[in-house]
């Protein structure tokens, strides 16, 4: 598996427990691989894209358990990283109903659907950098995933690290629940006042956090 310098050791950990092969590249060679679909020390591998349909239908059936349990949502939230998961929710949830609203979110330090959007065109983030939030925040909308969220997504909300920790700080001593960055992001934006008023669903879709990173965030700061 490819992974980008930067991943988190608890989800590294998590992975080994796979029996995978792990190499770690730089985020630009990473983000590379994925807007190219190959990487040169493949072999004979198959390269398996996180915006591959097969991936984004799978996905889907998140958005099939939401109308499942939920049948009357007016609005769900998904983080955005490469567009794979919001595509596959929002696949299925407005193929069930066309005014369920979908909505992205995205760290302050890389918002490339948040520009695209507005701009109607897929763009790249100019000033992106990374942050805790390691499990979204890609430097530019692929092409080939900007047809469907162009159609699927109704808008990208854009995300402060200091609204995300807090985000994981309530999910903690409210909920019990420990998730990583993307994972609280929905929360941060269904918490932002920037949300229709209806029945909204957050998907918490990780909970792979460095304990260091935790503590930070439980003291009340913003990991660096």
């Amino acid at each position: 598996m490819l992974v980008p310098d930067y991943i988190p050791q608890t989800k590294l950990s998590r992975i080994l427990e796979l029996d995978v092969k792990i190499k770690k590249v730089p985020f630009t060679q990473w983000w590379d691989a994925i807007l190219s679909r190959t990487y040169d020390g493949i072999g004979q591998s198959t390269f398996m894209h996180p915006c591959d349909y097969n991936v984004m239908a799978g996905h889907g059936t998140i958005g099939l358990e939401i109308l499942e349990d939920l049948p009357d949502v007016d609005t769900v939230i998904c983080p955005y990283g490469s567009g794979g998961l919001i595509t596959g929710v929002s696949s299925a949830l407005k193929h069930h109903n066309k005014s369920i609203k979908v909505l992205a979110c995205e760290p302050e330090t890389a918002t490339p659907l948040h520009v695209s959007l507005k701009a109607g065109k897929p763009l790249a983030f100019e000033n992106h950098r990374s942050s805790f939030v390691d499990g979204m925040g890609g430097k530019n909308v692929l092409e080939e995933i900007w047809p469907y969220v162009s159609h699927l997504v109704d808008s990208s909300i854009v995300l402060s690290l200091e609204e995300i920790a807090e985000a994981i700080r309530i999910l903690i001593n409210r909920n019990s629940l420990v998730t990583e960055g993307a994972g609280a992001a929905p929360l941060a934006a269904a918490l932002s006042n920037k949300v229709p008023n209806g029945t909204i669903v957050c998907v918490l879709s990780g909970g792979n956090i460095d304990s260091n990173k935790l503590v930070t965030i439980l003291n009340g700061q913003v990991p660096t």
